[in-house]
């Protein structure tokens, strides 16, 4: 059996995203999921599969919310939870100073290809400052996350991956939880 962790994208954000955290962890107990464990409210789930291929896990949720809310799309990143250690470790940010809940780790269904970055000038973000990592994009936002460009819509659309983003706390967080 395989630690993952599941990040679903916009749900509970709104009265047309309810998905309640029992009914995510007994959708992936449905796909064959064990030991299913929710942080927060916003789609944040740990859960050992015997499968090992994380994009499949990722596809039999997508279609387990689908089938159980009435056709309803949620993009879905699966990852091994050693992963996410990972993730804290190469943070290429200095975090002295940095709110926390201003710094997203953009999580991507894929690796970041440093091509599909050319021409994306960081200038033109400013004052929020974004940074490419193995298979997601670090991103700090001083002013505030709720108005960033440098979202998932903009990552998907340029590098051509599904993407979801976590506030450094909740990655912390999921890391701790994954390494218990």
């Amino acid at each position: 059996m395989t630690g993952y962790v599941a990040l679903l994208r916009g749900i509970n954000v709104g009265p047309t995203t309810r998905l309640p955290m029992q009914d995510l962890r007994r959708l992936l107990e449905e796909i064959g999921g064990t030991s299913v464990r929710t942080h927060l409210q916003s789609g944040n789930a740990l859960f050992e599969h015997e499968q090992a291929d994380p994009g499949k896990l990722a596809d039999a949720l997508e279609a387990a919310v689908a089938a159980a809310f009435e056709g309803r799309r949620v993009p879905c990143i699966v990852r091994e939870a050693a992963a996410l250690a990972g993730v804290v470790e190469r943070n290429p940010f200095d975090m002295t100073g940095v709110d926390p809940a201003r710094f997203l780790v953009t999580f991507l269904s894929g690796a970041v290809e440093p091509d599909r970055l050319a021409g994306l000038d960081p200038a033109g973000f400013a004052p929020d400052e974004f940074r490419p990592g193995e298979r997601e994009i670090y991103v700090h936002c001083p002013n505030g996350v709720q108005k960033t460009r440098l979202s998932h819509a903009l990552w998907e659309k340029r590098l051509g991956l599904t993407a979801t983003a976590r506030n450094w706390n909740t990655v912390t967080r999921l890391a701790a939880m994954a390494a218990e």
